[in-house]
């Protein structure tokens, strides 16, 4: 019998590699690995970033599994090769729907309830899951799904974005701790009416190994010769990141090699737009133990956002290439979350988004004087080790779970 049992609700877990499946995926592990411990996670089918259901769980409804020590249950949804506010709706309505109509089996109630958020529909499961047993309900915002609507680009962004906005505000007002990864979630979660004091800032973290093989060996292996400097952007390709920049530059400067790693809802049009051009390489993603090899042998990375996105999240892909030790350059607002940590760990170079002149003057700058940007990258990891290291992470977490825990108790024996 466990002296306890915990339910995370996360729309994207393993085997997904990008975006929030990873941390949720390192939470449920670290919290499953102590023995008193019985972890259960309810999540969809992977699908993320390509938007295409892995082909390993096609065609099933539901699945149970037991992966490194977490109980998975899996639940069918719809999944929008391309993102329209409809489609993003039936989405979210069918993880919801699905959830409700068949809540995981846990084999008791659980002690508490954590959510991943920007899932609208996992935070909406997880509160009523939390309501339902009387138990704490602890959501973790990685991004707002308001904020993201209305700046997508897709078609009813801003209809969708007041829906999307009243649903979190509910859900943020029922919790009894909200995590955020960077601070400057702290005003917004504060505008929807949750008091400051509820709030705790749990930063993600670096959750890829270090580099481990010479990068001229892995840079062989990809066909990186030559004189051409490698600019590598990893993970989603999707609207909100606003890719078409560094097509344009790599039009602009043919001495460049802009790689796009990963897959996405643009991806295809993004091959389109890159027609005839030599100097722009597509890749898919890269298998989670080459990962590291691959940030590292890059001579750039690359961050970018469209100038309409109001960027308060750190894209999870910032703390793997400060890991990777390769200089940055992010085309982002100067007022935003990644702003601010490219600024606090010195380690990469900020430019106007959509800005493609502006893009290809910071990386030939940085091209033009080698030591320099492996100085500028060197200080990646060291800012890792500091402040991104996983045991630290993972601490804050759980400090945030038994503060959830040990206020629920309290109160509980207040109104006995």
């Amino acid at each position: 019998m466990p002296v306890r049992r915990l339910l995370l609700v996360s729309t994207n877990y393993a085997p997904e590699q990008a975006g929030i499946g990873p941390y949720a995926t390192q939470i449920a592990e670290h919290w499953a690995a102590d023995p008193e411990t019985e972890m259960h996670v309810l999540t969809g089918m992977p699908h993320y970033p390509s938007w295409r259901v892995d082909p390993a769980y096609r065609g099933n409804w539901r699945t149970a599994e037991l992966r490194a020590g977490v109980r998975v249950h899996r639940r069918r949804h719809t999944v929008p090769p391309r993102q329209t506010a409809l489609r993003r709706a039936l989405y979210e309505a069918s993880i919801l729907g699905h959830g409700l109509l068949v809540p995981p089996r846990t084999g008791g109630p659980p002690h508490a309830v954590v959510a991943q958020l920007p899932s609208l529909a996992g935070g909406v499961l997880a509160a009523r899951l939390a309501r339902r047993h009387r138990v704490p309900f602890v959501p973790v915002v990685q991004d707002l799904m308001g904020a993201a609507a209305a700046q997508s680009g897709i078609r009813g962004g801003d209809r969708a974005a007041h829906a999307a906005a009243a649903v979190e505000r509910r859900v943020l007002r029922a919790a009894t701790l909200v995590g955020v990864i960077h601070e400057s979630f702290v005003d917004k979660v504060a505008a929807m009416g949750v008091p400051s004091e509820r709030v705790r800032l749990v930063p993600n973290w670096s959750h890829v190994a270090a580099p481990s093989a010479p990068r001229a060996q892995t840079r062989q292996r990809l066909g990186w010769t030559g004189d051409r400097t490698v600019v590598l952007h990893s993970g989603n390709m999707g609207l909100k990141q606003g890719l078409d920049v560094l097509i344009e530059t790599a039009r602009l400067d043919p001495g460049l090699r802009i790689v796009l790693m990963g897959d996405g809802n643009q991806h295809r049009r993004l091959r389109t737009l890159a027609a005839g051009l030599a100097n722009v390489q597509f890749l898919p993603p890269a298998d989670e133990a080459d990962f590291p090899d691959v940030l590292a042998a890059a001579d750039v990375l690359a961050v970018t956002q469209r100038a309409a996105v109001l960027d308060m999240s750190v894209p999870s892909k910032l703390t793997s290439y400060f890991a990777a030790g390769r200089p940055v350059v992010a085309a982002v607002a100067e007022s935003g979350g990644t702003a601010q940590e490219i600024r606090r760990s010195g380690a990469g170079r900020l430019v106007a988004p959509e800005d493609p002149s502006a893009l290809a003057g910071a990386i030939r700058a940085l091209s033009a004087d080698p030591a320099a940007a492996d100085a500028l990258g060197a200080r990646g990891p060291a800012y890792a080790e500091s402040r991104l290291g996983r045991r630290a992470g993972l601490a804050r977490i759980t400090g945030l779970l038994d503060e959830a825990l040990a206020e629920h108790t309290g109160q509980r024996g207040a109104t006995a």
